[in-house]
């Protein structure tokens, strides 16, 4: 009832903004980068990390937004169809991951860590919480990427703010 209420008077939208200045700055944005392009030189995975102040109103589900947003911004377009989306819709506390066809790993795998990135940021651990879930990525990427010799990084390893 509370999250209806904070969307129909616009507060989760004003909480989605201030919780993205406040806990995405520029330092930890470029951590997750740093982090995701030192855990890809280990796999052929490709991570991508979306954060999302606002759901647009066209697309109230968060994991329908998910699926658009992995979409534009072309996590499928790899040579080894070994991208993944991990999206945060702050304003609706949404957390999703999307993998491409290559990655064998089971849904149960990205939901724990969903559950698990969902209850560090309840509790206001943004930083560790959003480090911990890329490690653990990165950790499932190693294990059920497909194996290659050569990795070509060509989606971008600095988190993408919508």
């Amino acid at each position: 009832m509370q999250n209806k209420f904070k969307h129909y008077t616009g507060i989760a939208a004003l909480e989605g903004h201030w919780l993205r200045r406040r806990h995405f700055d520029d330092a930890l944005l470029a951590d997750i980068a740093e982090r995701i392009k030192q855990g890809e030189s280990d796999h052929t995975g490709e991570l991508v990390v979306a954060i999302e102040a606002i759901m647009p109103s066209h697309e109230p589900d968060a994991h329908l937004r998910a699926l658009e947003v992995y979409g534009r911004l072309r996590v499928w377009d790899t040579p080894l169809n070994s991208g993944v989306l991990l999206y945060l819709a702050l304003d609706k506390r949404a957390i999703e991951i999307i993998a491409d066809r290559g990655i064998d790993a089971s849904n149960e795998q990205w939901q724990q860590i969903c559950q698990l990135l969902q209850t560090r940021l309840a509790k206001g651990d943004y930083v560790n919480g959003l480090n911990h879930a890329v490690d653990e990525i990165q950790v499932i990427l190693k294990a059920h990427a497909p194996h290659g010799e050569h990795h070509n990084d060509v989606l971008p390893n600095q988190p993408v703010l919508l």
